[in-house]
């Protein structure tokens, strides 16, 4: 499904090719208002795929080579939930088992800039300035 701010839908796209097809693509982009890069990208997908060229694709990655492996993801699962232990501490454990720092899945870390838990000085959490009009 297109999101909602797309200029082109399958079917405009498909239009998009055909008006091509005889006539300029600068001139048939000026005339759908988009780019003249975003009109090539469709003609050359539809000259390479056909019609399923034109359809939307997902994001998703297919796979990804640097993924922590699962059986490490299960270990730090059954850490997580049997111990309640945090993520460095399960780093550690980790590391002491001879799994490499890199290896292993880093979650619950967030940036310094963000604390959770409230300041010393205050009994409310910390946050973030708002940003005032003007």
């Amino acid at each position: 499904m297109t999101h909602r701010n797309a200029p082109l839908s399958p079917e405009g796209r498909l239009r998009l090719v055909q008006r091509c097809q005889n006539r300029p693509i600068a001139h048939v982009a000026a005339e759908m208002s988009i780019s003249r890069a975003c009109a090539s990208k469709w003609v050359n997908r539809y000259r390479r795929h056909g019609e399923l060229g034109l359809l939307d694709r997902s994001s998703t990655l297919q796979r990804q080579p640097t993924a922590t492996g699962a059986d490490i993801v299960a270990k730090i699962e059954a850490l997580r939930r049997a111990e309640k232990w945090s993520a460095s501490r399960i780093g550690f454990e980790l590391q002491a088992e001879g799994i490499s720092a890199r290896d292993q899945t880093h979650w619950g870390t967030r940036p310094a800039a963000i604390p959770l838990l409230p300041t010393p000085c205050t009994s409310l959490p910390a946050h973030r300035p708002q940003r005032g009009p003007g």
